[in-house]
């Protein structure tokens, strides 16, 4: 059970979600004491108690927290209408409204290119070409935690953790024991490997975004995210088998502008990255930019359509029926809009109703109350280490806005510290990061909350080896 002091904290962690501001100063009132305000904490705190419980009780997580926003700034909205004050509200609400758009805007580009990748075959063909090389056992556990690990800086870590998880169902069928290892093997580096990039995990996002690091200064962190990963790793792959499973023999042909698609991400984040390094413009805005490219290329695709159709006609000329419908189903139109409209739209309300129940809270004055409770009676080191545990019980990306919104005074090490711990800090347990839950549900019977659990220690020694590796190598930055 929870002491008080732990649950004080862990109540403080949920308030203290979204916004990267706050609004708790200058002209606003402080609610903190006020029935307003109580009330605000118990519908947010049963809100986030739905969307904990939203395997069990199958209610999308979205809804819980958008009604729960409407109510917090109605109670917000009534407070100050009734005391002359509406225009406080109306700009408040219009700010943490503007956060929201940006994040919602780069996310969505980001999982439109997902979409249309996944679409075009390219996650399909490297899952398959591992699966004929027909590795062992213990080969296969290490290259799929190695490739979570640098694809998802890429890509992002939840679609990284269910490819890598679809390579190891796929070869080791039955084998719960293999399947449960490889698979905590495969969070934990998909969370390391999101750390040392912006585009590996929302948390490093928004650290990018608020300006609290540079996109290159991100890689101090790939050391330390490398040990992260390889401590639990090696002493995991010590109990697995030396044996070599039976290949699997899968044909696959990848859709025709797969690879053109890569290539457009990759130019868009270059857009991104330039744009806001060299212009200091938001990275949103050579995101929007990269949707273009996405666009344009889709045009292409379409005009271009019945001459790749005539092409391959000839091309199948002699072939049996099945070449032939082979070669035809690689030739797909492509919509960019069916892939903007694949996107985790249940995600994205998610955002917008945390960040809007959390911009109020913060408003009333708790997330001021959180800073004084945590930077102002601890070291910024135990803060940050501490918020990286807590990451495991409630999410990384609540806990990263909880720092960004109180905004403490800290060392450039520290900002890189928080951005390591809120990151690697899910893997402690299965239920802290968007890629365990996930695999949870691909692995279903195989990967379990208790399985991960009994190596919860060793994934520990990681985090802990992890967090000592960066105030070492990385001393100059404190």
């Amino acid at each position: 059970m929870l002491n008080l002091r732990a649950f004080q904290f862990l109540m403080l962690g949920l308030l203290a979600s979204f916004t990267p501001s706050v609004w708790a100063s200058g002209d606003s009132v402080n609610l903190t004491n006020n029935i307003i305000g109580f009330i605000s904490i118990g519908i947010f705190c049963f809100a986030y108690v739905l969307v904990m419980l939203e395997e069990k009780i199958h209610m999308r997580k979205s809804k819980p927290v958008l009604v729960a926003a409407g109510i917090i700034w109605a109670l917000i909205g009534y407070y100050y209408a009734t005391h002359g004050m509406s225009e406080l509200t109306h700009e408040a609400f219009r700010h943490n409204l503007l956060e929201f758009a940006e994040l919602m805007l780069f996310l969505l580009v980001a999982m439109t290119y997902i979409n249309a990748m996944d679409e075009r075959g390219l996650f399909d063909a490297l899952r398959i070409w591992m699966v004929r090389r027909g590795f062992s056992f213990r080969t296969l556990f290490w290259i799929t935690g190695f490739l979570a690990f640098f694809i998802s800086p890429i890509a992002d870590n939840l679609t990284t953790a269910l490819l890598m998880c679809a390579v190891v169902m796929k070869v080791a069928e039955g084998d719960k024991r293999f399947i449960n290892l490889s698979c905590i093997n495969i969070v934990v580096a998909a969370n390391a490997g999101g750390a040392f990039s912006p585009f590996g995990d929302i948390t490093t996002l928004m650290v990018w975004q608020a300006g609290k690091v540079e996109f290159m200064e991100f890689f101090s962190l790939f050391i330390p995210s490398v040990v992260n990963y390889v401590v639990p790793a090696f002493v995991m792959s010590l109990y697995i088998k030396n044996q070599r499973p039976e290949a699997v023999r899968e044909e696959f042909e990848l859709k025709r502008g797969a690879r053109r698609i890569l290539g457009l991400f990759l130019l868009t984040v270059a857009t991104a990255v330039a744009g806001h390094t060299f212009l200091h413009l938001p990275p949103v805005m050579g995101m929007m930019a990269g949707l273009g490219y996405l666009q344009f290329f889709g045009y292409f695709l379409k005009v271009t359509h019945h001459r790749c159709i005539a092409r391959v006609t000839r091309r199948a000329e002699g072939l049996t029926e099945e070449e032939r419908l082979e070669r035809f189903g690689n030739v797909v139109p492509f919509d960019v809009f069916s892939k903007v409209s694949r996107a985790e739209w249940d995600t994205l309300l998610f955002f917008y109703g945390i960040v809007m129940c959390v911009g109020g809270l913060g408003f009333m004055g708790y997330l001021a109350l959180m800073s004084e409770a945590l930077y102002g009676g601890w070291s910024a080191t135990n803060a940050n280490v501490f918020l990286g545990i807590v990451s495991a019980l409630i999410d990384n990306i609540p806990v990263m806005f909880a720092v960004l919104s109180m905004d403490p005074q800290m060392s450039h090490g520290q900002w890189l510290l928080i951005t390591l711990t809120a990151g690697v800090g899910g893997s402690l347990l299965s239920i802290g990061s968007a890629a365990g839950v996930a695999l949870m549900g691909q692995a279903r019977g195989y990967y379990t909350f208790f399985g991960h659990l009994k190596w919860t220690p060793i994934i520990a020694l990681g985090y802990v080896a992890s967090v000592l590796c960066h105030l070492w190598i990385n001393a100059s930055h404190f």
